[in-house]
């Protein structure tokens, strides 16, 4: 037989022999009548074999039925592909069962094909996300990684528009270690129990709401960046405006830089207290110049960010802040539908020993009973009591109010969804999954982690429009050197965006910005304590260490290169005259050709140009290659081969088929 193209003996046409390998002469391909193709079927090609109607009836009829069966096998392929999705979505493990049911593919299926792969596995083996990854790509269907929550969604209730009212602000108090964070949160609360709330020995839940004369306002007590940044790195967006607390004697420190970075990143509004103004040393008119430096221009000044003095300790200038935080609230009017089933968020929570597991929930939207069923995390129960924040017992709680809340039946995470649901059944079946999910080693935020080596791959998943960079170094010159440079390397296709930089070493809340904001820290002259590079393998945040500024810029801009789109550029590489066309129903046209210079191959592009004409009739794919009765990848110039184009079947004799690919090369910065 003629074998595939490139075997030993492979000729090219006219060329035939005892031992040869080659093609018999009058042998055609895709059952040609077995003159073979015009010019081509004797000896050198020179002379035409008269057709055998009785034999050439029978080989063309065996050769048609082959193709027919070819055909169906490739279409029973075709629909096995389309029932797996374009898209699925898992965590960053899978069982092999489970991707299987995600692909629409048997179990069995999928085991062969791992095993293709070097990997023994059962139904029940787990898989990394890379391995799903490369497994569903070869089914032409992409992954994303979605984290624990959103692999067991609760469905969202429609709400009637006019059943929202506008909520109280949930506000976070941030600023340098000192300068009077904790006072203020006292003096607020000890302000309100004083003008009358009695009934209640204060309790610290995490949380509180105050009543001002013009509404309602909730604190999260737990001043600074960092439990902020930490919830938001959980998923948990809570706060409506922060509170930078900065000391008038003191100014700018870099804890108050780190605040405003981690509000910015978080696109929260900021309401300035210049605290400490009854201090000899107060110097209000500075804190403003240092701050309009970092983008807090003060009202006054023709900004748009609000400055309060005040002192926490000598009750000064309280009210009016409470007054601009109300202000403000009123410009983002928050709404809330308190007659739908709750939704909130675990502020704080932990083991009571007189009542077991509770937990502080700030509700965001909907009403929270005495009775009602939840999921909290990966945690189930039923609200057995509630309290408020002076411990009083209490049966509901509305939008932007912080309750204590016993009844779990476990301990979940600060940050961690809270969502009633239909009744006790329900929250187990949740919780369950969740758990289920919890020990294939699932983090809690599954989100693909930026580094400096998938960055590429990311960007071509759209799941990144810039590249956030968290920069320490040993002395201010250095960070500012750093963050110039990298600034520079944006493109239009990749923003590089310094969210913070500071001096010192790499500490913690470097870590959960660069978890919440999905950044790389970079530390330049400085490193990390164990303690630090512990969180960051938690978290699954990059850390890289230079000593050069050519070091830092090359290696991110050598990533960012790859994120770059290439430059396709097309290049021909081989031409085919088609010499007949035969008709195979169910199948198509199929062109008998020679390829006259290069080659052409399964994988090629195709334009087929009118030899009337000269014009490009048709561009596309090639369906299907066959030498004599096989599929091949490819044939060389001199060689005869059959062409099922992927949608075209109006080709005639004399018009010319041209194969080329397309190469992408890359661009540099």
């Amino acid at each position: 037989g003629g074998g595939y193209q490139g075997n030993r003996g492979a000729r090219p046409i006219g060329q035939s022999g005892p031992g040869s390998g080659g093609r018999p002469p009058g042998d055609a391909p895709f059952g040609a009548p077995p003159g073979g193709l015009p010019g081509a079927g004797g000896p050198g090609g020179a002379k035409k074999k008269v057709f055998d109607k009785e034999k050439g009836g029978r080989e063309e009829n065996e050769n048609t039925k082959f193709f027919k069966q070819s055909f169906r096998k490739q279409k029973a392929q075709a629909a096995a592909l389309a029932a797996v999705p374009k898209e699925i979505s898992i965590l960053e493990n899978i069982q092999v069962g489970e991707i299987a049911k995600k692909l629409n593919l048997k179990p069995g299926e999928v085991i062969s094909k791992l095993m293709k792969m070097g990997m023994m596995v059962t139904i029940n083996n787990v898989i990394d996300a890379e391995t799903a990854s490369i497994l569903a790509d070869d089914y032409g269907c992409k992954v994303k990684i979605v984290s624990l929550y959103d692999e067991t969604v609760i469905e969202e209730e429609k709400d009637d528009p006019a059943d929202y009212i506008t909520r109280p602000p949930v506000v976070t108090i941030m600023g340098h270690v000192d300068h009077g964070k904790t006072k203020l949160l006292d003096t607020i609360r000890s302000s309100r129990v004083a003008e009358g709330e009695s009934g209640g020995i204060t309790q610290h839940i995490g949380a509180y709401q105050v009543e001002t004369e013009r509404g309602k306002i909730a604190f999260l007590d737990t001043p600074g960046h960092e439990a902020f940044t930490s919830m938001r790195a959980r998923g948990a967006s809570v706060t409506d405006i922060v509170v930078l607390v900065v000391a008038a004697d003191d100014g700018v420190m870099p804890q108050t830089i780190e605040a405003i970075n981690h509000a910015k990143e978080a696109e929260v509004p900021i309401i300035v207290a210049v605290n400490k103004i009854d201090l000899p040393a107060a110097n209000p008119e500075k804190v403003r110049q240092e701050l309009s430096n970092y983008g807090l221009q003060p009202e006054e000044w023709g900004g748009t960010t609000i400055f309060c003095d005040i002192s926490a300790k000598s009750n000064i200038g309280i009210d009016k802040l409470l007054e601009m935080l109300i202000i403000q609230a009123e410009l983002l009017d928050h709404k809330a539908n308190p007659k739908r089933k709750a939704k909130g968020t675990i502020v704080e929570a932990k083991l009571d020993p007189g009542r077991g597991a509770v937990a502080t929930v700030l509700i965001q939207n909907g009403t929270l009973r005495v009775g009602d069923a939840f999921v909290a995390g990966v945690h189930a129960g039923r609200v057995r009591a509630m309290y408020d924040d002076l411990g009083r017992s209490i049966k509901e709680a509305g939008p932007s109010f912080p309750a204590l809340v016993t009844g779990l039946d476990g301990v979940p995470d600060a940050g961690a969804p809270f969502d009633v649901v239909i009744d006790d059944k329900e929250a187990r079946t949740i919780s369950h999954s969740r758990q289920d999910y919890e020990r294939l080693g699932q983090s809690k935020n599954a989100a693909t982690r930026v580094t400096l080596d998938n960055m590429s791959e990311i960007i071509k998943q759209g799941a990144l429009k810039e590249l956030k960079v968290i920069i320490k170094a040993d002395v201010r010159g250095s960070t500012e050197a750093v963050k110039e440079a990298l600034e520079k390397l944006s493109t239009a296709d990749v923003r590089l965006n310094v969210i913070h930089a500071g001096t010192g070493a790499i500490v913690d809340s470097d870590i959960i910005l660069a978890s919440a904001s999905n950044a790389i820290v970079i530390g330049f002259h400085t490193r990390a304590n164990p303690k630090t590079v512990s969180l960051a393998e938690k978290e699954k945040v990059e850390i890289k260490y230079y000593s050069i500024i050519y070091d830092v810029v090359n290696e991110v801009k050598a990533s960012m290169e790859g994120m770059l789109e290439p430059e396709k550029v097309e290049n021909i590489i081989g031409k085919v005259e088609i010499r007949d066309v035969f008709k195979i129903s169910k199948v198509g046209n199929i062109a008998g050709c020679m390829v006259k210079s290069g080659k052409v191959t399964k994988q090629a592009y195709v334009r087929v140009i009118s030899s009337e004409t000269g014009e490009i009739t048709w561009e596309g794919k090639i369906k299907n290659l066959k030498r004599m009765k096989d599929d091949v990848a490819d044939v060389l110039t001199g060689f005869e081969c059959g062409i099922l184009l992927d949608g075209f079947n109006d080709f005639s004799v004399g018009d010319e088929i041209e194969a080329y690919e397309i190469r992408e090369i890359a661009r540099k910065l």
